[in-house]
């Protein structure tokens, strides 16, 4: 089997990705798309691979990541030419996905998808706690739990992957008794 490697299409991956477009957030509104970019976030992979791994079809995936791209979360890492076709391998265009003011859609979408993983997952730990706090030690945790998961160190050897979803929100006080 002749295999040619071409040279990345796109720039190479950032730390962090800015999520702001409506174009962005709707793209983050399926639970498809949110579970290939977990997977691309790990490895480079093609559509065939990606539908394996997600147990669903080629054209499935292939429209889903359409939209990543379009939207700039996804570009294509590189290209190889095998038994006289191409092969395209998809990546995350960021580590890390920001998303200043999510979007109703998008986290439902999100959590939607980690809910899958995690139930398919066999060591999990989910807490909900709410706490009473300043404006500015709501902002200080925020810091703390961005800056934790950002210097959680990979390591390169190790098959197994944990998600880390991190977030802190204001919970909103009821307007009216009844």
């Amino acid at each position: 089997m002749s295999e040619e490697k071409n040279p990345p299409q796109s720039p190479p991956r950032s730390p962090v990705f800015e999520v702001e477009s409506p174009e962005q957030h709707a793209a983050l509104a399926h639970p498809l798309r949110q579970r290939l970019l977990f997977v691309l976030n790990q490895q480079p992979s093609t559509i065939s691979q990606l539908a394996a791994q997600l147990a669903t079809g080629k054209g499935n995936v292939s429209h889903h990541l359409k939209v990543l791209r379009t939207a700039g979360l996804v570009h294509v890492a590189e290209t190889r030419k095998v038994r006289g076709g191409t092969e395209q391998y998809y990546q995350r265009s960021a580590e890390r996905l920001s998303v200043a003011e999510p979007q109703a859609a998008g986290t439902a979408a999100m959590l939607g998808a980690v809910a899958q993983e995690l139930d398919r997952s066999p060591q999990t730990a989910l807490s909900l706690r709410h706490v009473r706090l300043s404006a500015e030690k709501a902002r200080e945790l925020a810091e703390t739990l961005v800056r934790l998961v950002d210097e959680a160190a990979d390591e390169p050897d190790e098959p197994s992957v944990h998600g880390v979803l991190v977030a802190l929100y204001e919970q909103v006080r009821p307007t009216g008794t009844d």
